[in-house]
């Protein structure tokens, strides 16, 4: 089988609990791209905090903010903003709760508070360094939202509209976060879309994830892969199980598919 793209999901997937990738992480993509195959980093991270990691990688393709937003090398292929009667909904949501969010527009990350401990936790945790308040000034910009300081009952509040669901970050110490994910405007559906426009067929595309926001990306590609450190509800949504990220999982899913040795 020839491939053609390769998606791939960052923390618990390409970066270890210490934000750090193995060697083989590394030398995989390479291997890869040397095939003429196509690597896309697929995250729930805002794009302008990855724009390192991608330089590192030398990858220039992107699915952020859990499929918001699109990018093939220079080019925008998907751009989908939250509605603001969305946000609106979720900004009195933790303020009646005692949680705080935190979004994302396509330059920087606005918080609910910036000097909460556990914002701070937060921002620490993921190398976040574009941060302030939130202004309604930004509201028709938000292109994905995180809610923090969240019991796993907490989350069903968030889902105030049928294309809603939230998804609890799978990063130890992140147990209280969950990301908003749209039925209509997720991973997966924006692996279809580049997929579409790109004219390439399911078979010829593989995924790597670990977290339940990368479900629907795992469903729509050919060869899917969940990390061996996989939240365990992922696996039914993965043709393929590799092992952990801190033991070569991408490394050695692709070696599975023989794409590398």
């Amino acid at each position: 089988m020839t491939y053609k793209l390769l998606f791939l999901d960052i923390d618990g997937t390409i970066l270890k609990p210490d934000h750090t990738y193995t060697a083989s992480t590394k030398e995989a993509i390479a291997e890869v791209k040397k095939q003429g195959v196509e690597v896309f980093l697929a995250t729930g991270r805002p794009l302008h905090e990855v724009r390192e990691l991608a330089e590192e990688l030398d990858v220039q393709s992107f699915i952020g903010y859990n499929g918001a937003y699109g990018l093939y090398r220079n080019e925008t292929i998907i751009n989908e903003p939250l509605k603001k009667s969305t946000v609106r909904d979720f900004l009195r949501l933790a303020e009646e709760h005692g949680h705080e969010l935190v979004c994302y527009t396509s330059e920087k990350n606005y918080f609910t508070t910036l000097t909460d401990p556990d914002v701070e936790k937060f921002m620490e945790m993921f190398h976040l360094r574009k941060n302030e308040a939130f202004t309604e000034s930004v509201i028709d910009q938000l292109l994905g939202a995180t809610a923090l300081k969240l019991q796993p009952d907490d989350a069903a509040l968030y889902e105030v509209e049928a294309d809603i669901r939230l998804s609890q970050v799978n990063v130890e110490g992140a147990r209280h976060a969950y990301d908003v994910i749209r039925n209509s405007v997720n991973k997966g559906v924006a692996v279809q879309r580049i997929m579409d426009r790109l004219n390439v067929k399911k078979e010829e595309t593989i995924a790597f994830g670990d977290g339940m926001n990368d479900r629907e990306m795992l469903q729509t590609v050919g060869e899917s892969f969940a990390m061996g450190n996989c939240d365990p509800e992922l696996l039914q949504y993965a043709k393929n199980q590799t092992t952990t990220v801190t033991d070569s999982g991408i490394a050695n899913g692709l070696k599975q598919l023989g794409l590398i040795k």
